[in-house]
């Protein structure tokens, strides 16, 4: 008999939800301890509701830059960038916690994103879907005025 193990050893694994719900902690434990720190890999700022065409092409250039989104949750409009803190370490804990700022202090875990069943009212990732949902507002634009008016002439200076 050979001392190598078999390839027919079988090992059942068992999977198991580590995270638990907020209502399975237990006293003392922290939610962050479970967390997988979605809090420090974004941040939203609000926007001002959009209300004109043009309005909604400033969306669309926000959306043609990198990592960013836009949604709506309680009829308040943000821009969600997507970046992670540089001081979030491997272990999903912070770096500069004991100096970190003011917004970190206040924020609570009272209405974040742990669980992961979160939604927004909208959300538009492309500028092409926020040229479709203002085309739903507004109809097509009129192709009439697609160009700017051509500027003046600048003066010659001699």
């Amino acid at each position: 008999m050979s001392d190598q193990p078999s390839c027919l050893t079988f090992h059942p694994i068992m999977i198991q939800n580590s995270k638990p719900t907020r209502e399975q902690l237990k006293p003392g434990q922290v939610l962050c301890e479970f967390c997988t720190a979605k809090c420090c890999h974004y941040f939203a700022l609000p926007i001002e509701r959009p209300r004109t065409r043009r309005d909604f092409d400033f969306l669309r250039w926000y959306l043609l830059h990198d990592r960013a989104s836009i949604f709506l949750e309680d009829k308040s409009w943000y821009i969600l960038v997507h970046t992670v803190c540089k001081h979030l370490q491997d272990d999903k804990r912070c770096g500069i916690y004991e100096t970190r700022p003011e917004i970190c202090r206040e924020y609570s875990t009272k209405d974040c994103e742990y669980e992961d069943s979160w939604t927004y009212d909208r959300y538009f990732e492309t500028p092409e879907q926020i040229e479709e949902y203002s085309q739903a507002l507004f109809g097509k634009p009129s192709h009439a005025n697609f160009r700017s008016p051509k500027p003046a002439l600048l003066p010659v200076i001699g």
